[in-house]
């Protein structure tokens, strides 16, 4: 019996787990639960390429087309990969619609509340903001 090994402190763990992810979301609120908007790719391989899964980060051509600034992406969270290339003009415009929608529902805060941005958004927009809590625009496993 000495060689047991038991898992008694699992439901404690989970709580812990839990706790941990619950107070995250309140401090990033109102940013997203599921962390930056990711890209659409393939999977690699002639046994995976017909699935779809999100990707590291949106290339710079993808952010280009979209009309938003490789630097100012991450801070809006929008996931940045430099190392990604596009391989199929449908990919990217699949891609740059993504990121053309996400920017278009997104709420700026403004910096400093004394002085806002023209970019940012307006009071009441502020107001309205919540915290999305599943996956930004689900991703269709099969397209």
């Amino acid at each position: 019996q000495r060689r047991v090994r038991t898992w008694f402190n699992q439901p404690a763990r989970k709580q812990r787990r839990h706790n941990k992810r619950v107070a995250k979301a309140r401090r990033i609120a109102p940013r997203p639960v599921a962390g930056p908007l990711r890209p659409v790719v393939r999977c690699p391989t002639v046994r995976y390429h017909k699935k779809v899964r999100a990707g590291r980060g949106f290339t710079l051509a993808e952010l280009k087309a979209a009309g938003i600034h490789r630097r100012f992406a991450p801070t809006v969270g929008i996931a940045v990969d430099y190392r990604r290339r596009n391989r199929s003009s449908e990919a990217l415009q699949e891609n740059v619609q993504r990121l053309k929608l996400y920017r278009s529902s997104l709420i700026l805060f403004p910096r400093k509340a004394s002085k806002p941005a023209k970019t940012d958004s307006s009071v009441e927009e502020q107001k309205i903001a919540s915290q999305p809590k599943g996956p930004l625009y689900k991703i269709d496993l099969v397209q």
